[in-house]
């Protein structure tokens, strides 16, 4: 029968050997990560991902994700996971604890996607888009869209997704066609059309926040 073990030791061996754990915890914002407290959360992570991810993994591949009536609904158990992987504050492990992230350095963040990626890629899937949707605003946007957006995706109440491939264009860009006009009261409006948005409807949180790539008018051919 299909099982996933977490390689902790190996984990535990980069972390504390190939790194210096000291000089991870000097790191502005990351003086909680201590050896004392990496140590558990990578149990607990290699815990979550062989009881409760990895188990879902056939229904990801059996089931899939369905679209009825309007509504699409993942796998059976995605929903129940991802409320556990919220509440447990796994969204957030990397995040800046001014929106509600536990602030743990980038290096522990890469091996809890391992061990979540390898048990149960199609759900790690939504996290990570959320993720990727996090250091976009996090690093571009001003303080206002950071308060409005952030504290909810961080919780996991609302995910993320990045809107790139249009039907003319997939991994070259550059190509893209729609357009991004702002208007009077700073927003903008957008012309165009994107397709195979990743995680871009499901049944797991309360609202999807989709970046959208896009063209400004003085944009470069």
């Amino acid at each position: 029968m299909p099982s996933y073990s977490a390689p902790l030791r190996d984990m535990q061996f980069v972390y504390n050997e190939l790194f210096d754990p000291a000089d991870i915890s000097a790191l502005p914002g990351c003086e909680d990560a201590t050896a004392d407290l990496v140590e558990p959360v990578l149990e607990e992570a290699a815990r979550l991902a062989e009881n409760e991810l990895f188990p879902l993994n056939a229904a990801g591949d059996s089931h899939g994700c369905q679209y009825e009536d309007g509504k699409v609904t993942t796998p059976p158990g995605f929903a129940k996971a991802y409320q556990e992987y919220a509440e447990g504050g796994w969204i957030g492990l990397p995040c800046d604890p001014k929106y509600g992230g536990q602030g743990m350095p980038g290096a522990l963040n890469v091996l809890m996607e391992e061990m979540a990626c390898s048990a149960n890629v199609s759900f790690a899937t939504y996290v990570g888009l959320t993720r990727g949707a996090y250091r976009a605003i996090n690093t571009f946007a001003s303080e206002e869209l950071k308060e409005r957006y952030l504290p909810k995706m961080v919780s996991g109440i609302w995910s993320g997704t990045m809107c790139l491939t249009e039907p003319q264009c997939g991994t070259d860009l550059g190509l893209i066609r729609t357009k991004a006009v702002a208007a009077d009261d700073g927003s903008h409006q957008l012309t165009g059309t994107k397709i195979f948005i990743t995680a871009g409807e499901h049944d797991l949180t309360e609202n999807i926040i989709h970046l959208v790539l896009a063209r400004l008018p003085d944009a470069p051919p």
